[in-house]
């Protein structure tokens, strides 16, 4: 599987590499221009697109029979830090994860070599946890809207519905089961990936942020319980922290907020203890 990225160099001295792991259903074109900010920051920066997803969806293919699920999309984490990893191999290795870029890290090969984690906008998908306005309407999708499209289309064709993006089937199925258990995807899936998780040591901040219309500080504080074993710290922010009526959950990224948001993240990264290299 080849898969699709975007790789933004810094002009000097590279502080650090930068993996902007996105949301569901979110191209990695929405991070371009954070990714580019970072870059003149001193960090080299990487996106990248899932299977399936964006420009990493083969020309003329369609998602109809296109086999993916979320462990999938954790080796293409995987993947992108590979590739990351092999132009600065020496550099210390962060992680933005917006949403389910958040959720899945706990699942990667290389846990130790990751130095920090900034969760944006992310908490567990468990239905009972979303915010009020997504919970009024979350049972309707998951139990009626998901498998009947998914039935007739063969994949969730979630940019006709107006819902999420077009999604593969094994995706959204396997993120359905996640979004029906109290403790999502250690809970769905069991005592192997609680020991992935449970393996995790590198430090997660999570910023959860007050008016998101999907995530409550609840559900990031149920993620963030899955990295039971790592330095774990919650942040909220509001909007008028940053003299703005309006974040939401897809709002940090916007490059109105780079004078604040941005360089609150920053701030994080360049916080984070060093952290030593894996043994080769």
């Amino acid at each position: 599987m080849v898969l699709a990225g975007r790789y933004h160099a810094p002009q000097g001295a590279v502080k650090a590499a930068v993996l902007i792991a996105g949301a569901m259903g979110v191209k990695q074109a929405y991070y371009a221009e954070f990714a580019r900010w970072l870059a003149s920051q001193g960090y080299a920066a990487m996106s990248f697109d899932y299977r399936g997803m964006g420009e990493s969806l083969p020309p003329g293919r369609g998602l109809r029979g296109f086999r993916a699920d979320l462990f999938d999309w954790s080796r293409d984490i995987d993947a992108a830090v590979d590739a990351l990893l092999a132009r600065h191999p020496d550099a210390p290795l962060f992680i933005v994860g917006h949403s389910l870029g958040a959720q899945l890290p706990g699942l990667l090969r290389h846990r130790d070599r990751i130095a920090g984690l900034v969760s944006v906008a992310a908490g567990s998908g468990y239905w009972r946890d979303n915010a009020p306005q997504l919970k009024r309407i979350v049972l309707y999708f998951w139990h009626v809207l998901v498998p009947l499209s998914v039935a007739i289309a063969g994949y969730f064709p979630g940019k006709r519905i107006g819902r999420v993006g077009d999604l593969p089937r094994g995706v959204v199925l396997q993120w359905r089961r996640w979004c029906m258990h109290p403790r999502y995807h250690v809970g769905a899936e069991g005592e192997a990936v609680r020991r992935q998780f449970a393996g995790a040591r590198f430090p997660v901040v999570a910023l959860s942020i007050t008016d998101d219309e999907m995530m409550t500080e609840r559900g990031t504080r149920v993620l963030l319980d899955c990295y039971e074993n790592a330095p774990r710290e919650l942040q909220r922010i509001a909007p008028a922290d940053v003299g703005v009526d309006r974040i939401g959950h897809f709002g940090f990224f916007r490059s109105q907020f780079e004078g604040t948001l941005w360089r609150r993240l920053e701030r994080l990264l360049a916080g984070f203890a060093p952290h030593p290299l894996s043994a080769p």
